[in-house]
């Protein structure tokens, strides 16, 4: 039943659908035939949460278990989260409509470092005390994982324990032993305790932080017998023994990405220099294609969809993409679902792929050159030549595409304006291409490069890098639009400010999270929101903190130097960062 205070929220909010649970495939149980109650929290809205696949794979992986229950919760937009406050209704789960506070544990993924202050959010509309020291057993255990975990210590103050690495099996390690803590009525110490043991847990409260006097981290250490050093992230050995889900919870309000998605691969073969997720998610593990073809098939029919999207850091690297394709496309095409590959590499894109990807429906064409001239593609050992651009974008016209995307990147190291004019001359070139061709009578091309600035992380070998400054970012991105002179390339950049924000937590300390605490009560949540994100309230939070942002940024590391997340093994080791930093240069 619902209650009349959320009736009356419902009836004063602008879409009541992201609220009100329900949807197709939505899993309900019996509170009394559980002994675990998980909430699953997606630090955005409703529509942002909904997109995410890692929620999906864990959602239907836990509630396999018949006796625990996995339900779903998400940032309330402005318009509901000030309902929620004037009826003092606190957050509550999708399925169940339960408080936070009625679980076993209340998990939250990091993805995204902007999105710190939600998790504030959530937990205070939850009613729940954020930082961890100030819970006791009588809260739920509050859980963290996703990338971000990677450099845990920013947020490590809130969290009883964080995930490092694949949580397929780690979280149902930790629901089984939070299970056994319930039966045998361990205290949160005790509980905590055993949960270390786990592969990949990772609790804060068990390490201490010393700092040397210039501010750098002095060490890292175990604060009690029985700790790991380090902690090793999990690793899903073999990506067939976890079925993809094969059904999703069908969104009522749209999703940002509304479709059918399969996982067919983990992890990269390439090692391009400024990408985390490179490193984070080796090794390089496929899926068979009759597994993906077979789940894939299910899933459309369980949820009516009529897209699927092939998932993965690069599709076309799998050693039987087209075998994934012959299987896929022997069910598709009657059944009237169109195939997305979203993330494929120019230098294996081929006229084969196209025809066995463009069946049903055309979807859009993106490519990811990174970097405008070959010189600077060779110190970021992204292996892609102009050759190779060029074949790519010929055979996408030869095939009726009529735009394409191209993903650049700015602030590299190493970068001149002559790197900044490249990515302006590379998009011409293309523009040209595409008239020198063929093509439709009166049909025009569109070129869109997207411009992402560069933030060193953790695990890269660019981590020891400082980032651009705002005003050196600001003095290229200008630099780049008079270099456009073309009606037919458009450009799009990001923010400069969201990304030096970005960098200052991908490589802060512990002592970051007050000053995110102190930002949370100044105002801050939905940073990654334009019209929310406030440079200066940042600004004032660190200065209240008594902190320098640059020093996290715009301070190239040493090379021997002790990190805040020198005690997080993510399989990667130090000296091969540190030789891949020095290939670069």
């Amino acid at each position: 039943m619902f209650d009349p205070k959320l009736k009356e929220a419902l009836g004063r909010v602008q879409k009541p659908g992201r609220y009100t649970g329900g949807e197709p495939g939505s899993i309900y149980k019996k509170k009394d035939k559980v002994d675990v109650r998980f909430a699953f929290c997606f630090p955005d809205t409703y529509e942002v949460g909904m997109s995410f696949l890692g929620e999906k794979i864990l959602y239907e992986l836990l509630n396999s278990h018949e006796n625990w229950w996995c339900e779903r919760a998400f940032m309330p937009w402005l318009d509901m989260k000030a309902e929620m406050e004037r009826l003092q209704l606190p957050l509550y789960t999708m399925e169940s409509k339960d408080p936070l506070t009625a679980f076993d544990a209340v998990g939250f993924t990091l993805q995204y470092e902007l999105s710190y202050t939600n998790i504030l959010a959530m937990l205070d509309l939850a009613g729940i005390p954020l930082r961890a020291a100030d819970r006791d057993e009588h809260w739920p255990l509050i859980i963290s994982g996703g990338p971000c975990v990677c450099n845990a210590e920013p947020m490590a103050d809130f969290f009883d324990i964080m995930q490092l690495g694949e949580g397929e099996q780690m979280l149902q390690d930790i629901c089984a032993t939070v299970e056994a803590g319930k039966k045998a009525g361990w205290n949160k110490d005790q509980l905590l305790f055993e949960l270390s043991k786990i592969p990949g847990v990772y609790v804060p409260s068990f390490y201490d932080v010393t700092y040397l006097p210039d501010g750098r981290v002095e060490s890292i250490k175990p604060n009690r017998p029985g700790v790991p050093e380090r902690v090793t992230k999990a690793i899903v050995k073999d990506m067939d023994s976890f079925v993809p889900p094969e059904n999703f919870v069908v969104p009522m309000v749209g999703a940002v990405q509304d479709r059918a998605c399969v996982e067919v691969l983990r992890g990269c073969v390439r090692g391009c220099r400024f990408c985390q997720a490179g490193q984070l998610y080796r090794p390089f593990r496929e899926r068979s294609p009759k597994l993906i073809s077979e789940s894939a098939r299910v899933l459309c029919r369980n949820t009516g969809y009529d897209e699927l999207s092939l998932s993965s850091l690069s599709t076309s690297d799998h050693s039987r993409l087209e075998d994934i394709l012959d299987e896929l496309n022997s069910w598709a095409e009657t059944d009237h679902v169109s195939l997305s590959l979203p993330s494929l590499r120019v230098d294996n894109f081929s006229q084969s792929l196209v025809e066995k990807t463009t069946k049903v429906r055309k979807s859009g064409l993106t490519f990811a050159a990174e970097a405008g001239t070959q010189r600077l593609r060779d110190v970021i050992n992204k292996n892609v030549t102009w050759d190779q651009i060029e074949r790519g974008c010929r055979i996408a016209f030869a095939e009726g595409y009529t735009s394409v995307k191209l993903y650049f990147m700015m602030g590299l190291p190493t970068e001149t304006l002559e790197d900044i004019k490249g990515i302006a001359d590379t998009a011409q070139q293309v523009v040209d291409l595409y008239y020198s061709m063929e093509h439709p009578k009166g049909k025009g091309v569109q070129v869109t490069i997207s411009v992402a600035c560069f933030v060193p992380k953790p695990d890269t070998p660019f981590q020891f890098c400082a980032q651009d400054r705002r005003e050196t970012l600001r003095e290229k991105q200008k630099y780049l639009l008079s270099c456009v002179h073309s009606r037919k390339i458009k450009v799009n950049y990001h923010d400069s400010a969201t990304s030096v924000l970005e960098g200052v937590f991908a490589k802060g300390d512990r002592r970051m999270g007050r000053v995110i605490e102190t930002a949370y009560h100044n105002g801050a949540f939905f940073d990654t929101w334009e019209e929310f994100f406030s440079y200066d309230r940042w600004l004032e939070a660190f200065a209240a903190c008594g902190l320098d942002p640059d020093f996290y940024n715009y301070r190239a590391l040493g090379l021997d130097e002790i990190t805040p997340w020198s005690h997080l093994d993510v399989g990667v080791t130090h000296a091969h960062l540190v030789r891949e930093y020095q290939k670069a240069l």
